[in-house]
This record gives structure tokens, sequence and C-alpha cells, in this order.
């Protein structure tokens, strides 16, 4: 298992770390499988969704800030109780398909680190398992 580091630049962010994962799925020799990328954060979790428009990682960020504003009203003291239930919508894991030693993202599609408790330095693991 290795792992992807990245340093997130604000508080709420999308980072798209395709480029990275796509990388290190050719340069691994697997011709069919999955990939497996798990945030070891609370804070911040994965997805997969549009990156041809900037706009949509923006009205996402935007939405889950409203959904779950940053402040007071939380129990949890340590001042991210938001960040926590972002994560726990976002969800801390993905899945992604490998045939043909390409990841398999529709033509819009890309990964996303999302941040919701930045600017911090996150570890995302990667791991790839062959098909049978």
């Amino acid at each position: 298992m290795v792992s992807i580091e990245l340093r997130t630049a604000r508080r709420e962010q999308l980072v798209d770390i395709t480029r990275d994962v796509e990388e290190r799925v050719a340069s691994s020799g697997l011709v069919e499988g999955v990939c497996v990328l798990w945030s070891t954060h609370t804070t911040g979790g994965l997805t997969v969704n549009e990156g041809a428009d900037p706009a949509v990682a923006r009205d996402i960020e935007a939405w889950l800030a409203s959904a779950a504003p940053e402040g007071p009203g939380y129990l949890h003291r340590e001042g991210n109780a938001d960040a926590h239930i972002k994560t726990a919508l976002v969800g801390p894991g993905l899945t992604l398909v490998v045939s043909a030693g390409r990841l398999q993202l529709g033509r819009w599609q890309r990964v996303f680190f999302c941040e919701f408790d930045g600017p911090r330095t996150r570890r995302v693991l990667f791991q790839l398992i062959p098909a049978t």
C-alpha cells in the first residue's frame, strides 16, 4: 500500500487528485482490477464528480457549507464539527474500476479529495487489487 500526500489551501476545498491516481495506476502494471482510495482523516473525504467546469466543485463546497455551517451550536468542542458532518455526508473512501491498465472514469469525471478543515497536509491511502 502507498499513499498520496497533498497540501490543501483553504478550509473547504475540492482538490483534484485524478492525475496522481492515474499515474500510480499506469506505473503499477495492473491491467484489470480495482483501485481503492481511503482518506485517513475524519474531516476530509473523497468523491468522484465533474471536473471540466470548476464551478461544480465550488457549488458542492457552497452547498455543503450551507448544509453544515461552520460556527457555534455544535456539541463538539474542537470547533470543526461541521467538517466531521461534511465528511460523513461525502464519505472517506472510493473504489474505482481499472480496465486495460486505466481508470474507467466517465468523460467528465475526476477524483477529488474533499477538504473540510484546512489548510492541512493530508494523506490518501492507495491500494490496487487485481481481478481474479
